[in-house]
């Protein structure tokens, strides 16, 4: 097994023909950066990022419901920090503040709940988004006010799962750099399955030398021709994953089809509560209607996530577009691809 030092000079020295590598999990992008691995790969190596940074995915339409929610059902809405200025088609939840909307960053769903629980007086919504890692901490927290009676709370779904996203991405780069944290949850049959069927990729972890060697396996793989997988992550990812936080997730939701910002609708890549739970379904609950969404024409974070242009080819890219004043959800999550090229100088 090469040495740390060796491993990077393999990836630095290849002069074979052009690698497109796709990591679809927004810390991956961004510790590619942060530990200078962008900065080791040869012209023929290109990292394009994908569709993994959930509040990037989300789309305009989801936060417009929140917005419905915190303004005209005066709901309390409970988010993650990420959230509060991704842009809606009219405004961002921050600014609903200053049109008198109850907005409250939480750091888990079970803040959401235990909030709910002690204002009994507010009904109180949790924006639920993330892919298999987070999931299961909504269903939980939607459990738990079920055995509480708590019937001021219920959860806004934009929950995501990534096997149909996997294949609507192929054809969109050589080989995955697949997310660490999600395969730690449904562990790595899929990826077997999905090679077999043409698609290539490894799962990564997060070090620079697990990275490395991530990216030094698809160098030596891809010359063969030949479809692969590996885990290069096994002290964390195992073959069957967690079983039991895929358990709580089954009890609790069930698939559907979904939006995707960038990707469009991708079939039962979504998950929605089961009707045993609809009586804490904001949907269902507060009967919201239909909203588009609008994104700003200007923005390219769809293609962004695509992989089809890097940020710094979007007209608005630093200039109408920081993360202060963001006009993509891109730009505004910390695991956001817009967000890292802006940070550490894009390359």
């Amino acid at each position: 097994m090469a040495t740390y030092e060796e491993a990077k000079h393999i990836v630095a020295s290849y002069n074979g023909k052009p690698i497109r590598i796709m990591e679809v999990c927004g810390t991956h992008t961004h510790e590619t950066f942060r530990l200078g691995i962008r900065k080791l790969l040869p012209p023929n190596i290109e990292l394009v990022s994908g569709p993994g940074c959930p509040v990037c995915v989300t789309p305009v339409s989801f936060i417009d419901e929140a917005l419905w929610l915190a303004l005209e059902r005066k709901v309390t809405v409970c988010t993650f920090g990420d959230l509060l200025r991704v842009p809606g088609t009219t405004m961002t939840l921050s600014e609903a503040r200053g049109w008198g909307a109850r907005v409250e960053i939480v750091y888990a769903p079970r803040d959401a709940y235990e909030y709910a629980a002690v204002h009994r007086n507010e009904d109180v919504v949790f924006l639920s988004v993330g892919f298999e890692t987070t999931t299961p901490a909504s269903c939980l927290a939607v459990t738990e006010a079920q055995k509480a009676g708590l019937t001021n709370f219920s959860i806004l779904t934009a929950n995501k799962t990534m096997p149909n996203a996997y294949e609507a991405m192929w054809g969109s780069c050589d080989a995955f750099l697949y997310p660490g944290h999600v395969h730690a949850v449904i562990g790595t049959s899929l990826c077997r399955k999905l090679a077999r069927c043409g698609i290539s990729g490894v799962v990564a972890g997060f070090t620079a030398k697990e990275l490395i060697t991530a990216l030094v396996y698809i160098i030596k793989q891809m010359p063969k021709g030949i479809p692969f997988f590996t885990n290069c992550y096994p002290r964390v990812v195992r073959p069957e994953g967690s079983p039991k936080g895929r358990a709580i997730v089954a009890a609790v939701m069930e698939s559907c089809d979904t939006q995707w910002r960038g990707l469009g609708m991708i079939p039962l890549s979504g998950m929605k509560l089961r009707a045993d739970y609809a009586a804490f379904d904001s949907r269902i609950k507060y009967d919201i209607p239909f909203l588009e969404g609008c994104e700003d024409p200007a923005c390219r974070c769809g293609d962004v996530l695509q992989g089809k242009c890097k940020p710094t080819e979007c007209a608005v890219f630093g200039k109408g577009c920081t993360p202060e004043h963001a006009v993509g959800a891109c730009m505004v999550s910390n695991e956001g691809t817009c967000a890292a090229f802006y940070r550490y100088g894009g390359i």
